[in-house]
């Protein structure tokens, strides 16, 4: 009987083993690299002092806008769900999908809205450093 439980035992574990290796190797796909912002600017030098990395997941609601901002540092993200409209306060326009990449503006007053039926769900990335917003609204002040 120990010998049949040991036999089924190891048989589902190399089953196991068989279904999680479907994938041979490791991928590695990049999403976005740049030294530009989506509109073409320059990113601006890193701000000193000590180095803050924040990571924001962010849900937007079907028709829904954000608020007028704008940030004062280097942030990236990926819409993982939905889509996403960003526009700046020049109208310069950029519209995102699921799967789609961006390197934010800095310093520009812009807002995104979800023009779609669905809900949007992103993850943003920011460099910024202790004590410093990330973002500031033209409502608000900070945030």
């Amino acid at each position: 009987m120990k010998k049949l439980f040991f036999v089924l035992y190891l048989a589902g574990l190399s089953a196991c083993a068989t279904a999680n290796n479907s994938l041979k190797t490791i991928e590695v796909t990049p999403l976005a690299k740049s030294s530009l912002s989506w509109d073409g600017q320059k990113l601006p030098a890193y701000p000193a002092g000590t180095p803050e990395v924040t990571i924001l997941k962010i849900r937007i609601p079907p028709k829904a806008q954000l608020a007028l901002h704008k940030h004062n540092v280097i942030n990236a993200g990926v819409v993982l769900a939905g889509e996403l409209t960003v526009i700046t306060e020049k109208n310069e326009t950029l519209h995102l999908k699921a799967g789609d990449s961006l390197v934010e503006v800095v310093n520009k007053w812009h807002y995104g809205k979800n023009e779609g039926n669905k809900v949007t769900e992103l993850i943003v990335f920011y460099a910024g450093v202790i004590g410093e917003p990330i973002t500031v609204t033209a409502e608000k002040g900070q945030e």
